[in-house]
């Protein structure tokens, strides 16, 4: 049986241009899922992660918002300054909050969403949520990285700052990071397991609740990804 699926497509305000994004299922607690790297609004889908969450969706505990990435224009934009990039990526932490946000809890009648992703998806979803911390109930982070300074060539302004979690962490005072259900899932070969031990060490400095999820002898690639995706879900209450 086909999984309900929407199809959006609107003028984004704060990219001044047409945005797209997917929808899965009929209601229950909203869940926005990242593409990994210049990934499109239907990569998880293709990929079958949205699979693994088939019997969440069809129960109506969940709903899952897919909106399209914009690596291309911003951290992965060679052709554009780092400054340049830095600030689209800002533009994009905008639209996620005052346009896929808004719908996400409109469309369920919840207060606060999850957010996850795998790989880039996972810099993604922990951005948003350490920065957002108030909007965002859980975070699921799946081979994510912390560190954006290899995007940069060394430029560093508020936008960098503000958007790299292992610098802007330290200072992160809101009560709901202390509340907020994180789970850091990373595997044993993964290329980004270094950056999941450092955020998850200063996470600890500050007694802000999380897990690591180290998987033994597993690798960065989406078999993983699609075992801790199901399982991370079901900490959603």
């Amino acid at each position: 049986m086909d999984l309900d699926e929407e199809y959006h497509k609107w003028h984004s305000p704060a990219a001044g241009r047409d945005f797209e994004m997917l929808v899965f299922g009929k209601g229950g607690y909203p869940v926005i899922l990242f593409p990994t790297s210049r990934g499109t609004y239907y990569q998880n889908k293709d990929q079958g992660l949205i699979e693994t969450a088939r019997c969440f969706l069809e129960n109506g505990k969940i709903k899952i918002y897919c909106p399209d990435s914009f690596d291309s224009e911003s951290w992965y934009n060679k052709s554009a300054s780092p400054a340049e990039r830095a600030w689209r990526h800002s533009v994009y932490d905008r639209l996620i909050l005052e346009e896929v946000l808004p719908r996400a809890l409109h469309d369920t009648g919840h207060s606060r969403v999850a957010v996850a992703g795998c790989s880039f998806g996972g810099y993604h979803s922990a951005n948003f949520a350490f920065r957002h911390p108030g909007h965002v109930g859980y975070c699921f982070s799946m081979s994510g990285v912390f560190d954006i300074r290899s995007f940069t060539d060394g430029y560093y302004d508020d936008n960098v700052y503000f958007n790299n979690p292992v610098d802007f962490i330290a200072g992160a005072n809101d009560p709901a990071l202390w509340q907020m259900g994180i789970v850091l899932g990373t595997a044993e070969h993964d290329i980004c397991r270094g950056q999941n031990e450092w955020i998850s060490r200063l996470l600890a400095a500050k007694s802000i609740p999380h897990w690591l999820d180290m998987r033994s002898g597993r690798d960065h690639d989406w078999p993983v990804w699609k075992e801790m995706f199901p399982l991370y879900l079901q900490k959603i209450v």
